[in-house]
Order: structure tokens, then C-alpha cells, then sequence
């Protein structure tokens, strides 16, 4: 009898997960399709977490269990993409849920939409932490290719356990490295940057979970510097590749911590003209020996391109609007980046 691989393989790395993993398991043992296959990558767990997975995997044979030493997150997610065999992998992490018609539904929108290469979802969050709440809704506001590309350089435009993508993307393009950064966020402005479209399907399909002990909390890269530095070297690709090199470039916001976040972006060869505020303060101020103009003094558009450094949401937004209103369209003469 001849093998047939599934459709979806769904890559689930753990490690200590006992607590939460049968939850999570079953989930998946629920869903209404039953076209997939489950890797379950045991990065070094010394808990429970290697007799729950040995129990589930005993009684469905879609199951199929993988033991490494503790090698890290990165690793383990690369091993576990080795062993899938389905044109599609599907993320899901150990601490999370996902509603039974997840894989029907993403496979369909895949099925539906031929020019995607990844397909991520709407997700509901699973924590009390706001911050993290808002970041959530910042997420599902993204959801058309073209959002989810020109807004990726200010957070990751997917949550990571939400996303299917097709195997032979790592064939073509790499897939998880192990470094300084957060593996996620540098694997998708590695594929975008290789012109991958990503698209997602406009309904809740994932229960993301929040934890305190996260790793995007604890581990050091995922530290806002480590997010700055890899964000700016594939917006220097994006700057080399879309922007005329004749326009100055232009920093929104005169702060020194916007300022050397952003630092990474000069180190790659885009120096700053000067910067934009709005603290009357700062006006005719020289920062880094480069002047700070006021949001109605704005540089001539035809010859110049704005990076808004700003974080704060509402500031974002009113900076958006400011921008649209004088005629700067997003993506052609400015673009978030914070």
C-alpha cells in the first residue's frame, strides 16, 4: 500500500509542556478534518511532557513524536520542518487551542487564494496582559496581503503558531536560523523580502496563549534591540529596492531612544537627513548634528521619504493621518516602522 502524505503537517515544538499540551493535542485530535499529520518536536522536556505525547501518539497514529536534547526553540522547529511531509506546515504551539474547523478552513482559503504561500488567521487572545491584548487587536486588523506587507515593519503582521505555509517555501528560501533574533519575525521579512505573499483568513481560528514565562518575555532575542536590528536590515533591502535614492531620507520622531533604534538602519547605509516632531521644543534643535523640523514644515514630498519611528499606537495613527491628508501616500513616500 502506497504512502499518501497528508495535507497538512502541523509542527508543534515543546518543552516542560505537561500542563498544557494534552489541551492542546486534543484540539487537534478534533478538528473536523482529518487530512494531517502531527509532529510533535520535544526539545529536552524533564517533565511530564514525554509521557502525555508517548499516551496521545499510542492511540492516533497521525502522531508522530521526535526527541532531541534541549537544542533551543529555532532548532527544534527547523528538525521538526525536516520530518514534515505535507505540502503544507501548519504552526501550533503546545500552550495554545485550536477551533476544530482551524485546518479545514486555512486549507480552503489556501485552495481559494493559489498565489498565497502562507496563510495565517485571526487569533483570540489568551492572557490578562493589555499591552499584549492590544497587540493582538493590532494583528487582526491586518488581513489582506497587502496590509500584512506594508506594515511588517513595525511588529510581526502574524502571530507565529497561526500560520500554515507551504514546505517547499524552506526549499527555495531557508527556513528557521538560530540567532541573535527573534526566529520567527526574521523568517517572515526573509520570505517577503523574497516576494512571499502572505494572506489570512478573516475569522478566529486560534486561541493564542500568553504566559508569563513566554520565551518572547524571557529570552534575549526577543529584546526590542534584537527586533530593531533585524527589522532594519530587511527595511534597507526594502529602502535599496523601492525608494528612489535621490530622496532624502527622513526620521518621524527627534526622541534619542526612537533615534538609536534606528541606528541599525544608518549602520546599513541609509543616513537620515533629519528628523520630524512635534514638540515645539525641539524645533531647530540639531540631533546628531542633523536639524529637527515641526509635522507642518514637512520636506518637499517629490524628494523626500519619511520613516515614522514612532511606537505609540494613537501618535502612529494621528502621524498616519497628518501624512495622508498632505497628500503622502503610505508605502510610496512613508512608511511605519514602530
Amino acid at each position: 500500500m502506497s504512502f499518501q502524505a497528508p495535507s497538512a503537517s502541523i509542527l508543534m515544538p515543546v518543552r516542560n509542556g505537561a500542563g498544557t499540551l494534552d489541551r492542546a493535542m486534543q484540539s487537534i485530535r478534533s478538528q473536523s478534518s482529518e487530512d494531517w499529520e502531527l509532529i510533535v518536536v520535544d526539545d529536552g522536556s524533564s517533565d511530564d511532557t514525554p509521557r502525555i505525547r508517548a499516551d496521545l501518539a499510542s492511540r492516533d497514529h497521525r502522531i508522530r513524536p521526535i526527541t532531541l536534547p534541549p537544542r533551543g526553540i529555532a532548532r527544534a522547529l527547523q528538525a521538526g520542518c525536516d520530518a514534515c511531509r505535507g505540502e503544507w506546515i501548519m504552526r501550533m504551539d503546545a500552550d495554545d487551542w485550536m477551533h476544530p474547523e482551524r485546518i479545514a478552513s486555512q486549507l480552503a482559503f489556501a485552495d481559494g487564494n493559489p498565489d498565497l504561500a502562507v496563510v495565517s488567521c485571526l487569533v483570540r487572545y489568551g492572557g490578562l496582559a493589555e499591552g499584549y491584548a492590544a497587540h493582538v487587536d493590532w494583528l487582526n486588523s491586518l488581513v489582506s496581503p497587502e496590509s500584512i506587507a506594508l506594515r511588517r515593519f513595525v511588529e510581526s503582521p502574524v502571530a507565529h503558531p497561526s500560520v500554515m505555509f507551504r514546505r517547499n517555501l524552506i526549499e527555495r528560501h531557508g527556513g528557521y536560523r538560530d540567532g541573535d533574533f527573534p526566529e520567527d519575525y526574521e523568517l517572515w521579512l526573509r520570505w517577503m523580502d523574497a516576494g512571499v505573499r502572505f494572506g489570512k483568513v478573516p475569522i478566529e481560528l486560534l486561541e493564542w496563549s500568553d504566559p508569563p514565562g513566554r520565551l518572547s518575555r524571557t529570552d534575549p532575542r526577543y529584546s526590542v534591540e534584537s527586533f530593531y536590528q533585524t527589522k532594519c536590515h530587511y527595511l534597507a533591502r526594502w529602502l535599496g529596492a523601492n525608494v528612489d535614492a535621490r530622496r532624502k531620507l527622513w526620521l518621524w520622531g527627534a526622541g534619542r531612544v526612537t533615534r538609536r533604534r534606528f541606528d541599525a538602519l544608518e549602520i546599513e547605509g541609509f543616513r537620515f537627513e533629519g528628523f520630524i516632531d512635534v514638540d515645539p521644543r525641539k524645533k531647530n534643535e540639531h540631533r546628531d548634528g542633523r536639524s529637527v523640523v515641526m509635522a507642518d514644515e514637512l520636506p518637499e514630498r517629490e524628494f523626500a521619504f519619511i520613516i515614522v519611528g514612532v511606537g505609540n499606537r494613537g501618535a502612529r495613527d494621528r502621524i498616519g493621518a497628518h501624512l495622508l491628508e498632505r497628500g503622502w501616500i503610505e508605502g510610496r513616500d512613508f512608511l511605519f516602522a514602530a
